[in-house]
């Protein structure tokens, strides 16, 4: 028996696939997504009751609340019970629209669906992007990897999509998890050959939390050997079921570089997007967030903005958080200028004198005085939250630190601070606030008992003078800068002040070097490690020496010249002291091996006795 894709069937009689769902479920039909299938006899089922509803005249929008997918049975039932008093205020109601004409409400149009491309370091999502788009963006990314959140625009055969890169790297944590927040649909992309790696998982949970449906992508799949089968299994672990094994995940398998399996990847996320019935009014008001901010050295601050509500136009006042800008210039996310944007567009706004903070809210001011207002009164509402948190914790009815205390106890309390942790001093400059964002919250998590990771300053741009100036003035500092690089003159202030300013392209190697950096900082700390023990098996006197040679047999491990000796006899310490001879016969030799004889001299003790233990230790650092 063959089968019907829902999607098909719904498109065939001409309605929209939630519809088709509710029928189907009406009946019983237990039918997850619109990509699932239904069998033939089923489907005629469903074409008799579109017919007979059609016939009666009730449409697809038309038809009454509450018979959506009834038994065609019972509804005629109910329709048969209806009393007299409902059929003459429907005839009223008729006559009324005979003569006074109704306004129909107004009809919010659909709006794109966002996508956000996640999952796991070097699986694809670029390049599945850059194939969608027609473009190379994949090359442009240093080390191969996405270290930004952006935004673009990608026009399909069933309509526009805006699809959200994010990063996999997993310092981008924090990035991705407002990817998800921010959009309709998560595609988590997955290589047949890695399958399911740690920021998978990790992608998996914050699309959870977002409650947004998941479609996966598994990629790679026109490498010779891979097995998707496997990846569908490791899903189901992930607790995503695939469709195929009975759940409501929907899976297709594509190929990035060649572009096999993207079509039927794109007609899935239309059709769960038509059954998220996605809308906005583009004459309402302005709704939006910031997908990502950095400073141009030409333009100065450039901010994505995707638009969630309302309609986005030039000489706008926009209010971001406690900063305001005016509109001065749009571009869409092929560069192109326009002068609006509707709900679902991503652009690329020109008009902050400050960089926005990514993640934050957009909305729209009348003038630049309202804009100068609401600012005000959200800093005035952020000092006031922040004084009655300080005045709750300090009068908090024993709760506070402070609390009880008098002045001369403070006093004394700040006397008894003392800072022990050492430091390792900071100032950051990246490209992006995604990129600031996320390095200052890796960097920190390096903190430990012993040293802390103090950021003194972090800013968006090529570091500067000023930077120069601050790092200058405190201990050890620092100036790390990610995808930036200083100005000839600002590097030539730092040589001169012997300030260093370090640049990385690649986010492990910066992590790596502060890790280093910590290491430096922490005191070394030593102990011994055991390296080898000795049989005293025979005393060799040698007068012109002045002392006695331990001959001995190797047990275990290995006798090192420059290792630490303890001498043991019967089970306690006798002697302490470092070898100062080794021979092989008549050679010094550096070390001796297991199963092998040798003369053991030890510093300052020389009365050896046959069944003596010689163990042998060296001092090492333990590593941080």
């Amino acid at each position: 028996m063959s089968k019907v894709r829902i999607h098909a069937l719904a498109k065939e009689l001409g309605i929209e696939s939630k519809r088709m769902l509710e029928l189907l479920h009406g009946m019983g039909v237990d039918a997850k997504t619109a990509s699932s299938t239904i069998d033939d006899d089923t489907a005629e089922i469903v074409k008799g009751l579109v017919e007979d509803e059609l016939k009666a005249g009730s449409g697809d929008e038309a038809m009454p609340t509450g018979t959506v997918g009834e038994n065609p049975v019972k509804a005629s039932q109910a329709d048969s019970n209806t009393d007299t008093e409902t059929l003459s205020a429907e005839v009223v109601t008729a006559e009324q629209a005979k003569t006074e004409p109704v306004k129909p409400a107004k009809e919010i149009p659909h709006r794109p669906p966002v996508v956000t491309i996640m999952g796991h370091v070097d699986h694809g999502k670029t390049s599945l992007l850059d194939f969608i788009r027609s473009s190379n963006v994949a090359s442009k990314e240093a080390g191969g990897i996405t270290q930004h959140v952006g935004a673009f625009e990608a026009n399909t055969p069933r309509g526009k999509i805006v699809f959200i890169d994010t990063p996999g790297h997993e310092a981008f944590t924090s990035i991705r998890a407002r990817g998800a927040q921010v959009a309709d649909i998560a595609v988590i992309v997955v290589a047949a050959d890695d399958s399911i790696m740690p920021q998978t998982r990790e992608a998996i949970a914050h699309a959870k939390a977002a409650k947004v449906p998941i479609v996966v992508a598994i990629n790679k799949i026109d490498i010779a050997g891979v097995n998707p089968e496997k990846v569908m299994q490791d899903l189901t672990n992930a607790t995503l079921i695939p469709e195929a094994y009975g759940g409501d995940t929907i899976v297709v398998q594509i190929s990035a570089r060649t572009g096999q399996g993207i079509d039927d990847l794109l007609e899935n996320l239309s059709l769960v997007a038509e059954l998220e019935d996605l809308r906005a009014d583009p004459d309402g008001e302005l709704a939006g967030v910031i997908i990502e901010a950095k400073v141009d050295k030409q333009a100065g601050v450039l901010a994505t903005v995707l638009v969630q509500g309302g309609t986005l136009e030039v000489s706008d006042f926009l209010v971001v958080g406690e900063l305001y800008g005016k509109v001065r210039a749009m571009t869409d996310s092929f560069g192109t200028r326009i002068t609006s944007a509707k709900p679902g567009v991503a652009v690329q706004v020109l008009g902050f004198s400050q960089t926005p903070i990514a993640g934050e809210l957009v909305k729209r001011a009348k003038n630049e005085h309202d804009a100068r207002e609401i600012i005000a009164r959200r800093k005035e509402t952020r000092v006031d939250a922040a004084d009655d948190a300080e005045r709750e914790a300090a009068i908090g009815q024993g709760k506070g630190a402070a609390a009880g205390l008098s002045i001369e106890d403070l006093l004394g309390k700040v006397g008894e601070v003392k800072i022990e942790k050492r430091q390792v001093n900071l100032i950051l400059r990246a490209d992006t606030q995604g990129s600031l964002e996320a390095l200052e919250g890796i960097l920190l998590r390096e903190n430990n008992d012993d040293v802390e990771v103090h950021i003194l300053f972090a800013g968006i741009g090529a570091p500067t003078e000023g930077d120069v100036l601050l790092a200058s003035t405190a201990i050890d500092t620092k100036i790390m800068g990610f995808s930036v690089t200083p100005s000839s003159g600002v590097q030539k202030i730092a040589d001169n002040k012997k300030v260093e300013i370090k640049t990385y392209r690649i986010i492990y190697e910066m992590i790596d070097e502060v890790k280093k950096m910590i290491r430096g900082t922490i005191e070394p700390v030593f102990e011994d490690k055991f390296v080898g023990r000795a049989e005293v098996r025979q005393i060799i006197k040698v007068p012109k020496a002045g002392g006695n040679i331990a001959g001995s047999y190797v047990l275990e491990g290995k006798i090192m010249r420059s290792g630490k000796a303890s001498v043991l006899r019967k089970g306690k310490e006798v002697a302490k002291g470092q070898i100062s001879g080794l021979k092989r016969f008549k050679d010094d030799v550096r070390e001796v091996l297991t199963g092998f004889e040798c003369g053991i001299n030890v510093s300052n003790f020389d009365e050896f006795e046959i069944g003596d233990l010689i163990v042998v230790t060296e001092t090492v650092e333990v590593k941080v």
